[in-house]
């Protein structure tokens, strides 16, 4: 079984972890539609339905389908779009970026570095001190609290 490298927020430090593979059925049985729709067939939810894109207190956004530590809520800011959105990851080890050239035009898939769920797309008409805009699908994220990380 492949593995990948990933920052582990909890532990504070880099750790090896297997990487998940599995088929869209099994994806299928996990999931509700909706993360189902957006996390393995690329879809977009409508946007402005997300409630995680009203969440400001500290915590860590994770992936909804391996729990991937994927950002601090500290890098988080209202676009104005809609869906959250974070200037940085919590480590460029934990998601991957590939183009995308659904639409007719060119963008950047951002995908989750261990289970390689479709989160959003990455911009670059972010704020400093990245300058970049990851806009993430919400239905894609789990919040956890800082209380409880």
């Amino acid at each position: 079984m492949a593995k990948v490298r990933i920052y582990d927020a909890k532990k504070k430090k880099i750790v090896t972890v297997k990487a998940i593979d599995k088929s869209d059925a099994e994806w299928q049985k996990l999931l509700t539609r909706e993360q189902y729709e957006i996390t393995t067939r690329k879809g977009t939810e409508i946007p402005g339905t997300c409630t995680l894109d009203q969440i400001h207190e500290p915590g860590i956004f994770r992936c909804v389908r391996c729990g991937n530590d994927l950002f601090h809520s500290s890098a988080k800011f209202n676009s104005g779009t809609g869906w959250p959105s974070y200037y940085e990851p919590i480590s460029s080890l934990n998601v991957a970026v590939r183009p995308d050239r659904s639409l007719g035009r060119v963008r950047t898939e951002v995908v989750c570095a261990r289970c390689s769920a479709h989160l959003g797309h990455v911009f670059d008409d972010g704020p400093p001190p990245t300058g970049k805009r990851y806009c993430i699908n919400g239905v894609a994220l789990q919040f956890e609290p800082e209380n409880k990380v």
